[in-house]
């Protein structure tokens, strides 16, 4: 099963789902984050939209547009084992290890290790805008 985190996974979850060989199904989380200011650093995530299907004794697959901190990565494993899937991992297009705040993440797959820039298109956006490019572009000032 692929969970994807919205939106910025949406097209890379399309085009990862197409590439599978095997039966799977897809479903989509959509977290908000906040209080890193206001909460000393720490950053709280709450949920917007829940996953619709169940997971318990599924093999679960995160797809992630982009690991930074890990924190987003970390909040949704630790959500999910608690239903109890077979197994899960995540894959990402885009990792960022140096930033990492989480070291045990159980990150598979990653497309590209890529510096601390701004990119846009192929699902990212700023502000909802580039997020319809066909591939994906740095954003140079």
């Amino acid at each position: 099963m692929l969970v994807g985190s919205l939106k910025a996974s949406l097209v890379f979850i399309a085009d990862l789902s197409r590439a599978i060989p095997i039966a799977h199904a897809i479903d989509f989380v959509e977290l908000a984050g906040y209080g890193s200011a206001q909460m000393g650093g720490h950053e709280q995530i709450r949920v917007l939209k829940d996953l619709d299907l169940d997971i318990g004794g599924r093999d679960v697959l995160v797809v992630e547009d982009v690991i930074d901190t890990g924190l987003t990565l970390n909040y949704l494993v630790r959500t999910f084992e608690l239903r109890r899937p077979r197994s899960i991992a995540a894959v990402t297009l885009l990792d960022r290890p140096y930033r990492r705040l989480v070291d045990d993440l159980p990150v598979r797959y990653v497309g590209f290790v890529v510096p601390d820039e701004l990119f846009v298109g192929y699902g990212f956006d700023l502000d909802e805008r580039w997020r319809q490019l066909r591939d994906l572009r740095l954003l140079r000032p």
